[in-house]
């Protein structure tokens, strides 16, 4: 039996690009292996019929501990003898393609979730980083992209021999169970703080920098409106110094800080709007879910989010611009009509990111190794 290795980064449990090729590479009769650091997995691995194995991979590149990641990936390497490698995320991307390499590997696979180097990208970004893909790319069979740029970039690295760069609808979502509709959404609401009137707007994703908060935060302000409530989905070390920016623009009645939260589909059900002002993304998941939730989206006008976000279903502004955000809101604020159209729109379009159409799309480039 043909034996497959995925490769990602930090796993708490199976992650959402991993399971469909799991399913993929299974259904076309390989046995299955994963690696990633999963020294704080907390899923059920008896849900798949697969071999884990824990890399003590770091996120940063530079971190030194990643010697030892690497060891332990060619050594893994070894003993298995993979036919087939598909890497995800850029450390995996880097040591998983550099051991393959070295290990010959028939077929190996890398799947770009957002390169880091990108327009409006640092200097240091669009020299180093493009120029090490560039160099990785020559030992990559098949390089997966899921947004438009990455794709056009990627065209112009030279792959190994016969090697395809591809285009897929990101890494799927259920479309068909993050529509919620048989739930008390008013108690739900009352539970949070909120009242039927409110006007619900919710963001979900890491505190950090690269999410940008501050500048939705500061478009609340310039709102000045009790009815107007803001969900923060998420946890991150930038938690504090967001509070702090709340609290210093007395807006503790209107921003609601929710945490890391299991239910999400039911919170995109109570909310009214997606935002999403985000200096970097790939494509973003969190957009997805709630374009399938039936939300239309504010969201900022860079890779990715305009491979999702248009004028049909949202209103996309320049990342930093408080006052171009603001009057989105105040827009979709006063018309409920344009708000249902573009609700409708969005259930209708993010249908082809379910995780069927990609799950097909894998069973493609797989199959056609």
């Amino acid at each position: 039996m043909k034996k497959a290795l995925l490769i990602s980064n930090l796993a708490r449990k199976f992650t959402n690009f991993i399971v469909p090729s799991i399913e993929v590479l299974q259904q076309l009769g390989y046995e299955v292996h994963t690696c990633a650091n999963y020294s704080n997995f907390n899923d059920d691995k008896s849900k798949y019929d697969i071999t884990m194995h824990n890399i003590d991979f770091e996120r940063n590149p530079f971190n030194f501990k990643n010697i030892k990641a690497y060891k332990q990936l060619l050594k893994l390497m070894k003993e298995e003898k993979f036919d087939l490698v598909h890497c995800n995320t850029p450390i995996g991307g880097l040591l998983g393609r550099i051991c393959a390499k070295k290990m010959k590997v028939s077929t190996v696979i890398y799947t770009a979730h957002g390169f880091h180097f990108y327009k409006g990208a640092p200097l240091v970004n669009n020299v180093l980083y493009k120029n090490v893909e560039k160099i990785l790319a020559r030992d990559t069979d098949v390089l997966i992209t899921m947004n438009r740029e990455d794709y056009e970039a990627a065209q112009k690295f030279k792959l190994r021999k016969n090697g395809k760069v591809k285009l897929i609808h990101g890494v799927g979502i259920d479309t068909c169970n993050l529509k919620i509709k048989d739930f008390d959404k008013l108690k739900y609401r009352n539970e949070i703080g909120l009242k039927e009137d409110d006007f619900v707007i919710i963001a979900i994703g890491e505190l950090n920098k690269n999410k940008n908060y501050c500048t939705i935060i500061n478009s609340i302000k310039l709102l000045n409106s009790d009815k107007i409530h803001l969900l923060i989905c998420g946890i991150g070390s930038e938690k504090d110094n967001l509070e702090k920016l709340v609290q210093k623009n007395n807006l503790d009645r209107n921003v609601h800080f929710l945490g890391y939260r299991d239910d999400i589909p039911k919170l995109l059900a109570i909310s009214d709007l997606f935002i999403q002002m985000s200096y970097r993304e790939g494509l973003p998941r969190a957009i997805m879910e709630a374009m399938a939730s039936g939300l239309p989206c504010i969201a900022s006008k860079i890779r990715g989010n305009i491979d999702l976000v248009d004028e049909n279903g949202g209103i996309l502004c320049e990342t930093t611009d408080v006052q171009a955000v603001s009057q989105a809101i105040i827009k979709l604020v006063n018309d409920e009509q344009l708000r249902e159209k573009m609700s409708e729109y969005n259930i209708e379009i993010i249908k082809k990111f379910d995780t069927k159409n990609v799950k097909n799309e894998l069973l493609e480039i797989y199959g056609g190794i």
